[in-house]
């Protein structure tokens, strides 16, 4: 899957005119989209989250570093959820 993903991602990346997405870069966006689910338990939230995201990084020096920080923004932002015993989310 992650050829495809890549392949798709580069040649999206060619089409706006922006840099290629790193490997690392690749891992913060996928983590931000994660937190923003399931701190939400709405997956809808990961794109959105994602694009805020990508927006505050476009001029920042360090991308990973901006993407980084949106996480943790993002996580501390996350309503509490209330869990069901065993730990899970409601």
């Amino acid at each position: 899957m992650g050829d495809a993903r890549t392949e798709l991602i580069n040649r999206y990346a060619s089409r706006v005119g922006v840099p290629p997405l790193t490997p690392a870069e690749i891992e913060s966006v996928l983590s931000l989209a994660a937190v923003a689910a399931h701190g939400t338990g709405d997956r809808t939230s990961a794109p959105l989250a994602s694009f805020l995201a990508g927006i505050a990084a476009a001029n920042s020096d360090d991308r990973v570093a901006a993407l980084d920080d949106a996480r943790r923004t993002v996580a501390e932002l996350a309503p509490e959820r209330e869990t069901e015993p065993g730990g899970r989310g409601a």
